[in-house]
């Protein structure tokens, strides 16, 4: 089973192949017309993936080396995400679909990053899977690739999100999250106090409001402009402040609900201190920590596919006459 996958949920424009399981190739391209303003620009994202969409296409048929006429589905992002930019690969998807003749399915974004780990290699289930990203901040309880249950969120800004915007406070490129893993390799973490909001016990959510607002709250008593020093040193107490509150709903879940693994996905999973504490959490567990490669963390067409793939082997198929779901909720809270 040949599955093309199509995903265009906010500013990447990207396109993925997976046969029988195993990915074949996938393409990305970024939109670099955001980086001036410092997020992402929703029309202009969604005009950008209408121009960007047939090249990429024709890239990952190129790459993976298969005719168009050998795809048996086509699976594309139905939400979450920003609806004009949803839009554009649904209806490519769809209008692919009924030229040749092929079902269609629509994908959840989140679950499609959930199930991402399992692409390079074996997930056992039942598994305890966090998406963190810059939209996202959730851990779900996963049985099997058709059983997902939501434990917690971000009451507010996601993780990846709260990096961003403390890379723009500290005068950083946008997205600010790889700036600030960077520069935090070489911080101490102990030069700020920033706080980590506990919900109580009880509660698997997480939020950073707070912890942003004492971060600007830090940076406006520095002196101007501050000095290479400082800034490491206030991206090593963020990312240690973020790393640590998801670290703690980890564990937490982890006591309630035995699982096989941990997996993380998203942008987020690329940072190096999430990596090396989620690693250390599931050792005292004697579990396995398992990510994505980084290409596969950042959205990506091949996780669409891939779920597209799973979707299939249960015999589900979406009417073309779907729309897309801009605050897609699918996973109900614990």
């Amino acid at each position: 089973m040949l599955i093309l996958g199509i995903e265009t949920s906010c500013d990447d424009t990207a396109a993925g192949i997976v046969e029988d399981g195993r990915l074949l190739a996938h393409v990305v391209a970024s939109q670099d017309i955001h980086l001036e303003y410092g997020g992402v620009v929703p029309e202009f994202a969604s005009r950008a993936h209408l121009t960007l969409l047939p090249r990429v296409i024709a890239e990952v048929f190129a790459k993976a080396d298969r005719p168009i006429a050998a795809i048996d589905a086509v699976a594309a992002t139905i939400g979450p995400g920003l609806v004009g930019s949803l839009l554009v690969g649904l209806e490519f998807a769809k209008g692919f679909a009924q030229a040749r003749g092929i079902p269609f399915v629509g994908v959840n974004h989140v679950e499609a990053h959930l199930l991402s780990p399992g692409i390079e290699q074996d997930l056992p289930f039942p598994y305890l899977g966090m998406v963190a990203s810059g939209g996202h901040t959730e851990i779900y309880h996963v049985t099997d690739a058709a059983s997902v249950r939501r434990l917690g969120s971000t009451r507010d800004d996601a993780a990846g999100e709260a990096f961003d915007k403390v890379g723009k406070l500290l005068g950083l490129p946008y997205p600010g999250g790889p700036h600030v893993d960077r520069l935090a390799r070489e911080g101490n973490p102990d030069a700020f106090a920033f706080p980590v909001a506990r919900l109580g016990n009880d509660n698997l959510d997480v939020s950073f409001s707070g912890l942003k607002t004492a971060v600007k709250l830090a940076v406006e008593r520095e002196k101007s402009p501050m000095s290479e020093g400082r800034i490491r040193d206030v991206a090593a107490a963020t990312e240690r402040a973020v790393v640590n509150a998801l670290i703690e709903r980890l564990a937490l879940a982890l006591d309630r609900h035995p699982s096989k693994a941990i997996a993380i996905a998203g942008g987020c999973a690329c940072n190096t201190l999430l990596r090396r504490e989620a690693g250390r959490l599931a050792g005292e567990r004697g579990i396995p920590a398992v990510f994505p490669s980084p290409a596969l963390c950042r959205d990506n067409g091949a996780m669409i596919a891939f779920a597209g793939w799973h979707a299939r082997r249960r015999g589900i198929v979406t009417p073309v006459t779907a729309s897309v779901v801009p605050n897609l909720d699918a996973f109900p809270h614990a």
